[in-house]
């Protein structure tokens, strides 16, 4: 079990980086690629909101953090449109094949640049305290996050104001 945000939000990556590799198993328009793709999809937005709302939130206020929480909320932006592209492509196309390496590129430069860079100096700014705390922040969250992401709830919005 997780002892911080930061082991938290490692452990999701990592169960993000076996979605990709399964997903990069798969072959054509079959159910288990739109099935993996979906959940790989659908908790990586999860995560994402819950990390803004619990992790980047907190960093703003942090004047020597506010900068790579404003990275970090403009990745995940990147990322949301990256999903988007490969969920519109043809799962059996090229197309679909390298848009997913874009996004999967994407995905991981992001995870590399937070754990290896932004987590250790967050951690030593914010304290193993408030590490914890927004642990259980991010824990209780998060599952109300899932629900958004199925219901489509965030791609509503920005539909309507994009």
């Amino acid at each position: 079990m997780a002892k911080d945000i930061f082991e938290r939000l490692i452990a999701d990556h990592n169960k993000h980086r076996r979605l990709i590799e399964q997903i990069e198993r798969t072959s054509g328009d079959s159910d288990e690629r739109r099935a993996l793709f979906e959940q790989y999809k659908t908790d990586a937005t999860a995560h994402a909101a819950t990390e803004e709302v619990t992790l980047y939130s907190t960093l703003m206020a942090e004047v020597t953090m506010r900068e790579y929480a404003q990275h970090a909320a403009a990745d995940h932006h990147d990322i949301a449109d990256a999903f988007k592209e490969v969920e519109e492509a043809d799962p059996a196309s090229s197309a679909w094949l390298a848009k997913f390496k874009k996004l999967k590129d994407t995905y991981l430069d992001h995870l590399k640049e937070e754990e290896e860079t932004i987590f250790p100096d967050a951690l030593k700014d914010l304290g193993e305290d408030k590490a914890v705390e927004l642990k259980d922040a991010f824990n209780a969250l998060k599952p109300e996050e899932i629900e958004r992401a199925e219901s489509g709830a965030d791609e509503k919005i920005a539909d309507k104001i994009g």
